[in-house]
């Protein structure tokens, strides 16, 4: 059986085709330009294949994931230019009337961590999926059910202390300015020194400050979740940026509870190249797969 995944960024989207093993057989990457044209180019590339049975779509946000909402399946208030009140889903099923599995970007990565685990015979059963990147996010499975019915969680907007020397730093997010997103996103990189994020070296003060927000993400995440582990992904991320998350957690946290091993509790993706989401959304799409046309999962 073949299964579609749409991760949807806000600079890119990533369209591929897989198995019921989660196996990628096909991926495009498209622009993120208007939702006509990107919206567009997806149902082309899946209209190339006859035999698709679902569709896993990971979305950034803020979405509508309420399905008894007359806008569930719409891209809602977003700052991203051009795409408010965007009808994606229903976009999608005018072209293809099968099965399919609508969720936030971060949610999609998250279950993809946990299904990764699952087939490693290493279950993690509750995990927070933290995506920093061109902006911030968490998706959190508990059990294999994701967090939140009203809305999904917006953990890039709480609010943190600031760290010593970033304190005239008014951070970049257009409605709240220091919220985690707005200090510790990969274009802070860019307001803070005038560069990207890749030329700026580790031992530039702005990594501390960011590692530090991070940290206190982590903290957030393990007194209000209190989860396994806590995975960070996206651009910003690397295995030495984390070593300063998990000092800079172990000061805040102050040994309050135990976490075991920092190593283990704070971790990098299990799914090489930021591809988690897509094996969320295969996931995903076989489980709606099954909902609706065979039984109940």
């Amino acid at each position: 059986m073949l299964f579609g995944s749409i991760e949807a960024g806000g600079t890119k989207f990533v369209c591929a085709i897989g198995d019921e093993n989660y196996n990628i057989k096909d991926s495009i990457h498209i622009p993120t330009t208007t939702p006509e044209e990107t919206i567009g180019k997806c149902v082309e590339y899946f209209k190339k294949f006859d035999d698709i049975k679902a569709i896993g779509i990971a979305s950034f946000g803020p979405i509508e994931v309420r399905v008894d909402n007359p806008k569930y399946g719409y891209i809602t208030d977003t700052p991203k230019k051009n795409w408010s009140n965007t009808n994606f889903l229903g976009t999608m099923k005018k072209y293809f009337d099968i099965p399919m599995y609508w969720t936030t970007d971060v949610n999609g990565s998250a279950y993809g961590e946990y299904i990764t685990s699952i087939k490693n015979h290493k279950p993690i059963h509750s995990l927070v999926y933290y995506t920093i990147g061109t902006g911030v996010g968490a998706g959190i499975v508990d059990n294999g059910h994701f967090l939140g019915y009203v809305g999904h969680p917006e953990a890039g907007h709480v609010r943190l202390k600031r760290a010593k020397g970033d304190e005239h730093f008014n951070g970049i997010c257009p409605y709240h300015g220091d919220c985690l997103e707005g200090m510790a996103s990969g274009p802070t990189f860019n307001a803070r020194t005038g560069k990207n994020g890749k030329d700026v070296p580790l031992t530039d003060p702005s990594w501390d400050y960011v590692a530090y927000y991070v940290a206190q993400a982590a903290v957030q995440a393990t007194l209000f979740v209190r989860p396994e582990r806590i995975i960070f992904g996206g651009g910003v991320v690397s295995e030495p940026f984390l070593d300063m998350v998990r000092k800079h957690f172990k000061a805040i946290f102050n040994n309050y509870l135990s976490v075991g091993d920092l190593k283990e509790y704070i971790q990098m993706p299990q799914v090489p190249h930021n591809g988690s989401a897509t094996v969320g959304n295969f996931s995903l799409a076989l489980k709606q797969y099954y909902k609706e046309n065979i039984v109940k999962i």
